[in-house]
This record gives C-alpha cells, structure tokens and sequence, in this order.
C-alpha cells in the first residue's frame, strides 16, 4: 500500500458509483485482442540497494569515451563544475517567477544579471527573463516584429535551423503569418537578390541565423539594410552563443533570438535549453514573457522587481504579447554563473579556441581523398560542412567502429547536399580525436560493409 493508496474496498466503492461490475468493465470498448490478459513482463520488486545495483550495473552499458562532432543546435562545451554546485542551493533549485519581490531578491538580481550580460552580448538595449529554447524564441520574435510593423508575412532564409523553421511553421500555420522561404548562395550564405525579391511591402520581418545552419556567418549589414529599406524588420536567431565571444555582435538586427545552451548548460538527452530574446528598447512593450528590472525603495535602497509581464496570467487576454508562461530561471542561472566565470577575455579565448579547432578539424578531414569543405571561402565559426566521396551514413558507421561520432547528414534537410555532413569542433575535441577521425575517414571503405548510423 506503499505506493497504492487506494485500498482494494476504495475502488470497490468507486466502481459501484460509477454502475461498474469491475476494473475490466472499464476497457469493455477496446477490442478484445488489444487488451492485455497476463501479468506485466516486469521484474519482482526490490529493496533500495538493490535498486541502486540495478542501475548502476544499467549504466556500465551506455557508450563512453566516444568523440563527438555533432553540433547542429546542440554543442559540446565543457561546464565548470561550480555552476551544479551553486543552482543546487536550496534557493534557486525551485526557482519559478519570483512575484513576491521581498523574499526574492537573490533570484531576481540573477536575473538581472542575465539579462544585462544578454545585451552587452548581442549588442540590443533590452532582453526578457529568457524562454524555452531558440525555436520558440525565434518564433516568438516574429510573432512579435508582425505586431510591431502591423503587417501579415515574413520571409525565412532557408539556411535557419530545419527544426527552428518547423517550431516556426507551428507558430504561424493559425497566425495569419504566410512564410516565404529565401534560398542560399553558392557561398552558404542568403541569396540576397532572391531576398530582395522576397520582401513586399506586406513582408513584416526578415529572419536569418548566423552563423547559420552551415556554420557560415551571414553579412548581417547588408540584410538588415535590404530589411529596412522596405520597413521590415531584421530578426537574426543565433544558436551557438559561443560565436558572440568573437564574432561582431548582430547590432543593426532589430529584435535578437539566442539559444543559450552553450553558455553552461549540460546537452543533458535533448532539454532543457534557455532560450533569449533581445531587442531595441522602443520594442519593450511587445517583448513577450517578462522583465525584470532594478528599482528604489522609499528609503532610497536599491532592489529588484518584475518589471514587466505582458503575458496572459497579468493581463487581459486580448493584450497578452504571448502565451508564454515561464522563464526558464534555474537555467539562465547557468548561463549567469558560466558568464560570470568566464569574463570577456575568458569567452573570447574559449571562442578562439572553437575556431583554431575547427579550422584544424576541416583541414584534417578535407585531405580525405574525394572530400571537400562547401562553402570554404566564407566566414564561419567552429561548424562546417564536409562533403565525401562516400555516403555520410556510411562514413559514419565507419567511425563509430572507432569511437568517433561523425558530422550530421544534410540530406534530411538539403536534397542537394546528399553526399554532405555538418561537422562541429568545439574545445572538448582534442587534436588526438581530430587525427583519429580524419585517419578513419582516409581508409579506403570496404566493400563489405553495409552498417549505417541514422540520427534522429
């Protein structure tokens, strides 16, 4: 009765209310051959260390010491052991919206903290208390720039992130928000003449990744300018955030979307991510989520407060910017600490190591018979695209016999590019594992082997 709480004469009482014979009556409507007649196939219960041998024997099966160059919206970055040390404080690990402003002082500073870092990052002048991820950011900023401009469309590089631009589509589908989606160049950057084409007086943003999803950084100048000059507003969606720690910072965007995973937050089997939206300050009141801001008491001492909610919770349904309905504090805390730690001099090292890797890494890989780095004349961070001679499936299997996880296949997304594969360095690669995968990569394949490695 430990974890039953309902004593077999309570579900003897609950059946008769409800005119049931039996627990079975309940499932009378499903067909009798999908109905399940035996016990469960599950083990007898066990006491708390056996419990703890289980799954300590589980893990000895998970696969370690494996090298891994996926990036693609998810990046290995190495987290200093003092972030778990601090969130775990009884204080911030139940942290939601702090709304009583007395007692939360020391999250609401954090937060603070956060959001100040997020502008001197991104180059905007405001940033909310941060959302659930870069996709729902990037799809709340458009939401946001069509009611700031009033207008119904927005145009999409193809080159934003596959996965952002379905989160998006999910968004809009309901919104009155019809895409136009914008193809790369021959550089992997946006076409900026099928842009301009693009853009109609109904067109209410542009959005753009960069570095995108080639890894290639866009000429945000010049988009921004094509935006502009027909009133639609420039969104950029940044999903490695470690790129702002040497790249020019996207300042003449209007409204900035950032995904601040790599900013201390663990890859952790796909969540929780920190999502970040900035923007100018004359766009406050249609920044979504909340703000938290500093404030004088009447005894002139500083504090902190909620400064802004136009969610729907605050006010009238009709007004809300969004339906957003938290922040995600326990992890901007992360991101807070990792920044705090690391300092500008600190992040831009750590960027110059991502880029030093990476060129070392494509170097490496495009000495490969039969392999080509695409897009190798335009700026880029710490990803790349590798094309080869042999399917990138294929390839991998091949690495995986060696403990080295391979790039991610583009076909899924990008038909063209089918003998071509996104490849991500970051610090946590080290030049041992580099070598070993470029030696892979250069043995010649073996007819007989047909193993494939599929990514969801």
């Amino acid at each position: 009765m430990r974890y039953l709480p309902k004593s077999p004469e309570d579900r003897a009482a609950m059946l008769a209310e409800i005119g049931a014979g039996s627990i079975g009556d309940l499932f009378s409507t499903i067909p009798a051959e999908y109905r399940l007649t035996r016990d469960l196939n599950i083990p007898r219960q066990m006491g708390e260390q056996e419990i703890v041998e289980f799954f300590r024997t589980a893990s000895e099966r998970n696969a370690n010491g494996f090298a891994s160059f996926l990036g693609a919206g998810a990046y290995r970055h190495y987290r200093p052991v003092v972030i778990d040390a601090l969130i775990q404080r009884g204080e911030f690990l139940t942290s939601y919206t702090p709304y009583q402003a007395e007692i939360s002082q020391g999250t609401l500073q954090a937060i603070f903290e956060f959001q100040t870092m997020v502008c001197e990052l991104t180059g905007m002048e405001i940033a909310n208390a941060s959302m659930y991820d870069g996709s729902t950011g990037a799809a709340e900023a458009v939401m946001m720039a069509a009611r700031i401009t009033g207008r119904g469309g927005v145009c999409v590089v193809n080159t934003v992130h596959p996965e952002y631009r379905e989160v998006l589509h999910t968004y809009a589908q309901h919104q009155g928000l019809p895409q136009t989606l914008v193809p790369y160049g021959a550089d992997g950057r946006v076409d900026l003449r099928a842009l301009e084409a693009a853009i109609t007086a109904d067109t209410a943003c542009v959005l753009i990744q960069s570095p995108n999803f080639f890894g290639v950084i866009e000429d945000v100048a010049a988009i921004a300018d094509l935006a502009h000059s027909k009133g639609a507003l420039l969104i950029v969606s940044i999903a490695e955030a470690l790129s702002l720690g040497i790249v020019r910072p996207p300042v003449e965007a209007d409204i900035v979307s950032l995904e601040a995973q790599s900013f201390g937050v663990a890859v952790s089997y796909g969540g929780p991510y920190c999502g970040v939206l900035a923007a100018k300050e004359k766009f406050i009141r249609q920044m979504p989520g909340r703000l938290t801001g500093a404030a004088v008491d009447k005894k002139g001492r500083r504090g902190f407060v909620l400064t802004l909610s136009t969610r729907e919770q605050h006010i009238r349904r009709e007004k809300a910017t969004s339906n957003i309905c938290t922040n995600q504090a326990l992890v901007a805390l992360m991101t807070c600490i990792y920044l705090t730690i690391y300092g500008r001099a600190g992040m831009r090292e750590l960027a110059e190591q991502n880029l030093a890797k990476a060129h070392y890494a494509a170097s490496a890989l495009a000495a490969t018979p039969g392999s080509r780095i695409l897009f190798e004349r335009s700026p880029r961070f710490n990803e790349f695209v590798l094309e080869t001679r042999e399917m990138p499936e294929a390839l991998n299997a091949r690495l995986l016999e060696h403990k080295v996880i391979g790039g991610l296949p583009l076909s899924r997304w990008y038909p063209e590019l089918g003998h071509a594969s996104l490849w991500c360095a970051t610090e946590q690669n080290s030049r041992e594992e580099i070598d070993r995968a470029a030696a892979v990569a250069q043995e010649e394949p073996s007819a007989t082997r047909t193993g494939s490695l599929a990514y969801a």
